[in-house]
Order: structure tokens, then sequence, then C-alpha cells
């Protein structure tokens, strides 16, 4: 049963020059994993984005409510290439609170914009 569904979208640009007017901003947004590629080096302005799109459908998937932390839902990708959530803290409270055991999102960036619907199921 689908519980809740979630779509945002984040103009790749702006988010870029957000990020790098207010550098501090990049901790209280992504846990360290999401800020870097399997190769350590630093994730790119488009991959975050769609990140921190990630992280709005989240809210809105649970119902946008106030409390929730940004570092408590992380996108992470598996060997297969397939971005997966991992819910912890404010975000895995509410979850469960709504009887949500699954996530499902989807990813992309295009023509400057950033991308993600999460649905989440229970």
């Amino acid at each position: 049963m689908i519980i809740g569904v979630g779509i945002d979208v984040a103009e790749i640009d702006r988010f870029a020059a957000t990020m790098r007017r207010t550098p501090a901003l990049a901790e209280r947004l992504f846990v360290r994993q999401e800020l870097l590629l399997p190769s350590g080096e630093r994730r790119g302005f488009a991959s975050l984005a769609a990140r921190f799109a990630a992280k709005e459908a989240v809210a809105k998937a649970l119902g946008a409510p106030g409390g929730l932390h940004w570092t408590d839902a992380e996108v992470y990708v598996e060997d297969s290439g397939q971005p997966r959530l991992r819910v912890t803290g404010t975000v895995a409270a509410r979850a469960s609170e709504l009887g949500v055991r699954a996530w499902h999102v989807s990813l992309s960036h295009d023509a400057g914009v950033a991308s993600a619907v999460v649905i989440a199921e229970g």
C-alpha cells in the first residue's frame, strides 16, 4: 500500500550558487557519504541537487511534518546503480508512525534541473 508520494525539483545553477555562497550548508544537508563519490572526489552539484530534491520529496511523502533533519534521510546508490534511501532519527520515527516499510526513489538531472520522486510504501 502506498502511504505517501513526494516529488521535488531543484534548479542546479541556483543550488550550486547557494552551496558556494554557504559552504557549511553541505554538512547540514548531507551525510559525508552523500558528498563524496566512491573514488573520494567531491560529488558534482547536479548529483547533490538531485539528492537534495529527494530529501524534500521524502518530507512530502511523510506529510511534510516539521522537525525532520536533513541528514536523517540519506540517498545512496547500490552497486547496480539503483538509488536507495536510508532513514534514521527523525525521518525514521515519522516513517514508523505512518507504517512505512519500504522506500522507492528515482533521481534525474537534465537541462539544468534536478528532480526526485519518492514513494513511501507500507
